[in-house]
């Protein structure tokens, strides 16, 4: 497959992931084939705009209550895109004892018990790890929005895509090797930034990029043994868990 112009890809990620208005249309299918290449970089983004929230609220606000703020703008902006995904994984996961009423469950639209169950413990899980971090948000929130979606474009190198056509992730969920070399040179690019400009100990980013591989191998096999390979919302819930387990490894390793 040929790559399209590397703007095209990165706007179709923006215009996939977020609710940010990057136009662009129309998108051909190379187009959204590789948009996921560039998933990094629109956590990178998003977790600048989140960061320079965060030092804004934490003037007057206590860390708790400046991180659930925070969560909540980044729902706003993404249209709680990967929320959806892990509220539904949740659901499938939890509820179904067979493939068939596995998807079943990931095309209703209710919401329930598991999916809450997750929701709460993922919102309000970052809103504290927020608070745990405190200033060190201004670094932390774009390099983890970066790192927790490249696990996800390498999921979908190593695994089938589960869902029948018609699904509105078929194209962007094509990606192969050359898409999750570049979003991972994306994670390099933004480590070294950190380990040069704030200077991030290597023990610290080792210690987060074990806890994504994790999260990663981990999730997949599971994803493996239930329904056959990915969706669009394992993918979503994918990113939720390794958005947590990086914040968790930074915020523990922070002291």
């Amino acid at each position: 497959m040929t790559a399209p112009p590397p703007l095209r890809s990165a706007r179709a990620a923006f215009v996939f992931l977020t609710r940010l208005p990057v136009g662009g249309f129309p998108y051909r299918p190379e187009d959204w084939a590789w948009s996921s290449a560039h998933f990094p970089l629109v956590g990178l983004v998003l977790g600048a705009i989140l960061a320079g929230l965060q030092a804004v609220l934490a003037r007057g606000l206590d860390g708790l209550s400046t991180g659930f703020l925070v969560v909540g703008a980044s729902l706003l902006i993404t249209g709680a895109f990967h929320e959806d995904g892990l509220a539904d994984t949740s659901d499938a996961l939890g509820g179904a004892y067979d493939r068939d009423k596995l998807f079943a469950i990931l095309k209703d639209s209710r919401v329930g018990t598991f999916g809450a169950a997750a929701l709460v413990i993922s919102i309000g899980a970052r809103a504290a790890l927020y608070a745990r971090l405190g200033p060190a948000c201004a670094w932390a929130l774009p390099l983890v929005g970066c790192a927790a979606r490249v696990g996800p474009v390498w999921l979908m190198t190593a695994l089938p895509y589960a869902t029948p056509e018609g699904s509105r992730s078929r194209d962007v969920v094509r990606g192969r090797a050359p898409q999750a070399v570049v979003a991972t040179a994306w994670l390099a690019l933004a480590s070294i930034a950190c380990a040069r400009c704030v200077g991030l100990a290597p023990a610290r980013l080792a210690a987060m990029m074990v806890a994504l591989a994790a999260v990663t191998v981990i999730s997949g096999a599971r994803y493996r043994a239930r329904a056959g390979g990915i969706t669009g919302d394992f993918l979503g819930a994918t990113e939720q868990l390794g958005e947590i387990a990086a914040l968790a490894s930074l915020a523990w390793s922070s002291g």
